[in-house]
């Protein structure tokens, strides 16, 4: 590895700053013309690959990342491409491979640690927080880490407790750490390429379950320049009586739900967080001044959640524009059980939303329809 940071720092670190800054700034548009339909997967393959043709700096390390092509497929075809250099299949060892990104970052590269899940990063979780998040502060800038984390985070099925949690919360928390959680092939595509373009360390926050989903795209979205802003959330729906705020898998639950509650009368605004820190405050509190309810939506444990967060935010900007109480949904605050039945009701569903959201409504909806 060592090897490599020499070869790196020697021959591609100064072409990789120079095509970081000859990229265009991230753009705060809308991409809504779909061109085609692309999944999660191929979005985040096809972004590793551009950052990686772009940017000789940047390079991928992790469990099965290589001869495997990715555990979920997201390093499909890499390893043959950029070769052993810069696909590094790692031994079992989060502690050991993530000190090693970590070290590379300081030294001017740009690694991208993939852990097979989120779960195993608290293996690693001193070189995440002590030695990534707090170093650019504590020599007083003279050290960037850009480094990315990432991997899938949250429930998947039918896997226990101990794979099954939702790191946003805890990564969040961290001063120093920038938190992404993509939902669509939109999302995925441009946030990870920010992330990876970055010059602080991000976790970047992928769903199991999301992977093989397809999502129509813009030739915007697709074009190699393609980029989205850190800390900017994204109006999914819009609606004027409820503002629910989702991020990752539970967009997909909140759109749904939002369709159900069309149809009873109930016009839901829809907010993807895309950044859970930086949160975009200034969305979510525009919105709640607009429709005047909030549910928050979460797969996390309630107690010091997202939707806690969020809360408080609007608390202290909007509290004089709340009709009703806020509504905060989030998995049930216990360790994730392994039976489909049981695992089903710790994690939030369509109708818990559905119901959160007429509880805050109901003084503006017609007695019939909450009968």
């Amino acid at each position: 590895m060592l090897g490599v940071v020499r070869r790196r720092l020697g021959s591609g670190c100064v072409l990789g700053q120079l095509a970081q800054a000859l990229r265009p700034a991230a753009a705060a548009r809308s991409y809504s013309v779909a061109a085609k339909e692309i999944t999660v997967r191929e979005a985040l393959n096809s972004a590793l690959d551009e950052e990686m043709s772009a940017d000789p700096s940047v390079f991928l390390m992790g469990e099965e990342v290589g001869e495997y092509q990715g555990a979920y497929k997201i390093s499909k075809g890499l390893l043959d491409k950029y070769g052993p250099d810069r696909v590094l299949d790692t031994p079992i060892t989060e502690a050991g491979f993530t000190g090693i990104g970590v070290g590379a970052a300081y030294h001017g590269l740009r690694p991208i640690v993939e852990f097979m899940t989120f779960n195993f990063s608290m293996q690693a979780i001193d070189h995440i927080i002590n030695s990534a998040a707090k170093s650019n502060y504590m020599s007083a800038g003279q050290i960037s880490v850009p480094i990315v984390f990432r991997g899938p985070n949250g429930a998947a099925a039918g896997v226990g407790a101990q794979h099954s949690q939702c790191y946003a919360a805890w990564y969040a928390h961290v001063p120093g750490l920038k938190v992404l959680a993509p939902y669509s092939a939109e999302d995925a595509r441009g946030l990870l390429k920010a992330a990876i373009r970055d010059p602080d360390p991000v976790v970047f926050l992928e769903n199991e379950l999301l992977y093989g989903e397809s999502f129509p795209v813009s030739d915007e979205v697709l074009d190699s320049s393609f980029c989205l802003p850190i800390g900017k959330a994204k109006i999914e729906r819009q609606g004027k009586d409820v503002t629910i705020t989702a991020f990752s898998k539970m967009v997909g639950y909140a759109l749904q739900a939002a369709d159900i509650l069309a149809k009873e009368g109930i016009s839901a605004e829809v907010i993807n967080l895309r950044s859970i820190r930086p949160l975009d405050r200034a969305a979510i509190n525009a919105s709640v001044r607009k429709t005047n309810r909030l549910v928050t939506v979460e797969e996390g444990f309630p107690q010091h959640g997202i939707g806690a967060e969020i809360c408080m935010a609007v608390v202290e900007d909007s509290f004089e524009y709340l009709d009703a109480p806020v509504e905060r949904i989030a998995g049930a605050d216990v360790p994730m059980p392994y039976a489909a039945n049981l695992e089903r009701m710790a994690v939030p569903q369509v109708e818990d939303i559905v119901r959160a959201a007429k509880r805050a409504c109901y003084r503006a909806v017609p007695m019939a329809a909450t009968a």
